[in-house]
């Protein structure tokens, strides 16, 4: 054993890659995208904007970002066997199976093979940012026996997803508020969904396959998930009135609270105050803060009881039903907003690639075991 690095399980603390994309500072409680701070980002530019960012590493200039955005929306158009398998999975299929079924198919149908040329993987990566929201929309809609709306190229990508769910074009606030959750979504360093699509590529697999053990991944309730999983409680909850005595159960037998602690900051996530303020707004606006509220309290109870704090997902949840969009489809758009990141990963993985192979710690005997015949065994 002598010869074995330090075990760490779960990998806590191991530093497996270089990377320029996101600083996440856990002790300090900061985030930054290329050295911009997330605050910045989110109240100065736009989601494309962000996503240029990702994927060519500065800012763009004005004529860079129409150029960007005319090619990200031009890639929107899925492969009609794509578009019927999303109208004939079943309507009560998880869409998260749904969107990761469809983003494997995709890679069925092009036929540029194993070409690992980087400018056809960014291709690619515009491809994949592009349709998501399509696959996502169209399964959506397919479910309630409704056709897909036209696709518009005069919306933004937050706009335009909000469209296409809820067959109308939605107002300018609640676009910007969509437009903000994809920023604080984007990218996070190497979080489980980041470190599968990183692995995966690694072997010199495709971009396609290296997205689809993404969203697998972000599907766990443990990762992306948990932002259904504070609705679901909030609901079980029920009322403001019943919260403490929620709180109290859950720490009495042990149970996580959703939203709420984060494996990397161990201050306030800088991503929950704006999405906290989205939060209050939209409720207030709503005339119902019933679930704000009830939020509010149980981050206070953590942080008395326990020192924790919420995050992104904690308020998120509140934000995105606020918006009325069905609970189920939380995680993809988590999945939408991240695939910025995981795409910008990839690529990078790619310009200096290195083949994951970390080491295990053995636990099972160490010598010889005498193989007993078959017949004879108990």
């Amino acid at each position: 054993m002598s010869d074995l690095a330090e075990y760490s399980k779960g990998l806590e603390g191991v530093i497996a890659n270089e990377s320029c994309l996101s600083d996440v500072q856990g002790q300090a409680g900061v985030l930054r995208y290329l050295g911009y701070n997330i605050q910045d980002l989110v109240e100065k530019c736009t989601f494309e904007e962000v996503m240029f960012l990702l994927h060519r590493r500065k800012l763009p200039t004005q004529v860079e970002l129409d150029a960007f955005t005319t090619n990200l929306r031009s890639h929107r158009h899925l492969p009609q066997a794509v578009i019927d398998f999303l109208k004939s999975a079943p309507k009560d299929a998880s869409p998260m199976d749904v969107l990761r079924t469809g983003v494997s198919m995709l890679g069925l149908y092009d036929h540029r093979g194993g070409d690992q040329d980087r400018s056809i993987n960014e291709d690619r990566a515009m491809a994949i940012c592009a349709t998501m929201p399509m696959m996502v929309a169209h399964f959506h809609r397919a479910r309630q026996g409704l056709d897909l709306m036209p696709m518009r190229d005069d919306l933004s990508e937050a706009g335009h997803f909000l469209y296409l769910i809820n067959g109308k074009e939605p107002g300018a606030e609640a676009t910007r508020t969509l437009d903000a959750a994809y920023t604080l979504h984007a990218d996070h360093g190497m979080n489980a969904s980041t470190f599968s699509a990183r692995v995966t590529v690694a072997t010199l697999s495709d971009m396609y396959s290296a997205i689809t053990s993404a969203i697998g991944t972000l599907k766990g309730p443990l990762h992306g998930g948990a932002n259904e999983g504070v609705i679901h409680m909030l609901q079980e909850i029920g009322s403001l009135d019943k919260v403490d005595a929620y709180v109290e159960n859950c720490l009495a037998q042990k149970k996580k609270i959703m939203g709420i602690g984060h494996r990397v900051y161990k201050v306030l996530d800088p991503r929950a105050p704006y999405l906290r303020k989205m939060a209050v707004k939209l409720t207030k606006e709503l005339g119902e803060t019933k679930w704000i509220d009830m939020s509010e309290r149980i981050a206070e109870l953590m942080r008395e009881r326990k020192g924790l704090n919420a995050n992104v997902d904690f308020y998120s949840a509140t934000v995105y039903y606020s918006l009325d969009i069905p609970t189920d489809l939380f995680t993809p758009i988590f999945a939408i907003a991240r695939a910025a990141g995981w795409t910008a990963q990839v690529l990078e993985q790619l310009d200096d690639n290195r083949l994951y192979r970390p080491l295990t710690k053995y636990t099972g005997p160490t010598e010889d075991q005498p193989i007993t015949p078959i017949a004879e065994r108990g």
